[in-house]
This record gives C-alpha cells, sequence and structure tokens, in this order.
C-alpha cells in the first residue's frame, strides 16, 4: 500500500517537472568564430527618398478577421486524467479510494480537453482600414491595428508610408 503512493507522488513528479520543461526557452547560439565577436554584415534594403503629403482622413473601416482553431490534439485530455487521478487519488479507502481515483481521471480529462479547446481555439481579430484624401486628389489607404486619435475629417500627415495627425 505505501509503494503505491510513494510511486504515484514519484509520477506525479516527474510529469509535472516534463510539463514544466516544456516550457523552458532554448539557450540562444552565439557565433564566435571571430575573436573579438562580431556580428555578420547585413546588407543594407534601397530606401526611398522621403515623401511627404498631406490629406484628410474620409473614412474609417473597421475589419473583423477570424483565424481558424487548431482543435483539440488529446494532450490536454491525457495530461488533465493523470493530474485528475493523482489527486483524486489522496482522497477515501480502499474501493472509495479506487472510485475517487476514477473520478478524478475522468473528471481532470474532461475539464483538460476544455481548456486546450479554449486555448486553440478560433481567435478573431479587428483592425482599421483609414482612407486619407490626399490635397492633391487622390485616395490612400492605410491598414491598421489600432487607428489611435484619428477620427474622420482630421488633417494628416503620410510620411514614407506613415499616417499622422497634425
Amino acid at each position: 500500500m505505501k509503494i503505491s503512493t510513494r510511486f504515484i507522488s514519484i509520477a506525479a513528479s516527474v510529469v509535472a517537472l516534463a510539463t514544466l520543461t516544456a516550457c523552458v526557452a532554448p539557450a540562444p547560439v552565439y557565433h564566435t568564430t571571430r575573436y573579438p565577436y562580431q556580428a555578420p554584415p547585413q546588407a543594407v534594403p534601397y530606401q526611398e527618398a522621403a515623401y511627404v503629403e498631406y490629406g484628410h482622413v474620409a473614412n474609417i473601416e473597421v475589419l473583423r478577421s477570424e483565424t481558424a482553431g487548431t482543435g483539440t490534439t488529446g494532450g490536454g485530455a491525457v495530461a488533465g486524467g493523470v493530474l485528475g487521478g493523482v489527486v483524486g487519488n489522496q482522497f477515501g479507502h480502499g474501493s472509495g479510494r479506487a472510485a475517487a481515483t476514477a473520478l478524478g481521471i475522468v473528471g481532470g480529462a474532461l475539464l483538460g480537453n476544455t481548456i486546450e479547446g479554449q486555448a486553440s481555439g478560433p481567435r478573431a481579430y479587428e483592425s482599421y482600414r483609414i482612407s486619407v484624401q490626399t490635397d492633391r486628389g487622390g485616395y490612400r489607404v492605410f491598414d491598421v491595428q489600432h487607428p489611435g486619435d484619428l477620427r474622420i475629417g482630421d488633417r494628416v500627415r503620410i510620411d514614407n508610408g506613415q499616417i499622422s495627425r497634425m
């Protein structure tokens, strides 16, 4: 009886340790073939000459998009079942302990699967499309994550593709 409790405690500790170590980021790799270390040269991208336009905000639209979820893989159910079984085994004696363990396994598996489904489910995103009528009569459109303090009718400056309120 004492051996099985000890075995379950050790197994639960190993599972918890394995779960936590899966979250650790790998150490960065540094290439030190040269002394002293110098970063490898990088090509400078071609940059266009600065061009500034002026105009006013003609329209702001809200764009909604949704990513499809990946669904459940069963990992949440397995992890929840193991943890639920360990917790359930701590209650009762004899056949009551076996029933509590079984109930813990089933409940933990259901809860783990639900949590995994919520974490990997579909996500809805909002972005904004800002239409600007330039002083020269043209229209420019910008898709941004957040419009900031821009409102329809605001005077704006467009500098190298960046829009800002004047």
